[in-house]
């Protein structure tokens, strides 16, 4: 038999000695079966620390397109800021504008009639000066047509105080009183006993002032000190 299985090339083995070969080959697959996920696992493994330990390492600057947002937004901040506060001086302009055209036209309601005024003082001067001239001893029953005229230029002055008056013009007759060089011009300067220096000896013209601005001063002779 020897002969025979030497001719045909054929090696052969003992039964009971393949199965232990075919064991063994079994036993290497799984072997290196069980490596090759081992190796797996632990190459999982250390991608997940270098995660973790990426995870917990210090933040870096943002990329490109966060920081040119970043910058953006701080643009847009500051010009919104400007804006504001362009709005608000804007608004505090707007606001001085109305006030001054507010007061402009109170004042051009009040002192519109000025111009008016200044020309009626006048005429209340020549009544004054009229009613001043007229002899008190002449006004009398004896003389009719001179009291009815007399009593007549005393009821038109009344009158025209009166309008003057409603309409905010008030007559200055300071004297006795301290000057004011707002509301007095002093034609001389003289010596008056039992008068305070600096206070208003005599009035030759009254003064008139129209809503509280005075409108024509007083002419004054004003006390002198000795």
């Amino acid at each position: 038999m020897l002969p025979r299985m030497l001719s045909v090339g054929a090696v052969t083995q003992p039964r009971g000695q393949s199965w232990r070969l075919g064991a063994c080959g079994w036993r290497g697959a799984v072997s290196r079966r069980w490596r090759c996920l081992s190796a797996t696992k632990q190459k999982n493994n250390g991608q997940g620390l270098e995660e973790d330990l990426g995870h917990c390492e210090p933040k870096t600057e943002p990329p490109s397109a966060d920081k040119t947002v970043l910058e953006e937004k701080v643009k847009l901040e500051e010009q919104l800021r400007e804006t504001m506060e362009k709005y608000k001086r804007a608004l505090a302009d707007t606001e001085n504008l109305r006030q001054r055209s507010q007061k402009l036209v109170e004042e051009a309601k009040l002192y519109g009639i000025q111009g008016f005024c200044k020309d009626l003082l006048e005429v209340a001067d020549i009544l004054e000066k009229a009613t001043q001239s007229v002899p008190k001893e002449e006004v009398s029953d004896s003389n009719p047509h001179l009291k009815s005229l007399y009593e007549g230029l005393v009821m038109t002055e009344v009158q025209i105080q009166k309008v003057f008056t409603k309409h905010g013009l008030l007559r200055l007759d300071p004297i006795g009183a301290k000057f004011d060089p707002y509301e007095h011009e002093a034609l001389f300067h003289t010596p008056v006993e039992g008068k305070e220096p600096g206070t208003v000896a005599l009035v030759s013209k009254v003064g008139y002032k129209l809503h509280g601005r005075t409108l024509r001063p007083a002419l004054v002779g004003v006390v002198k000190g000795a």
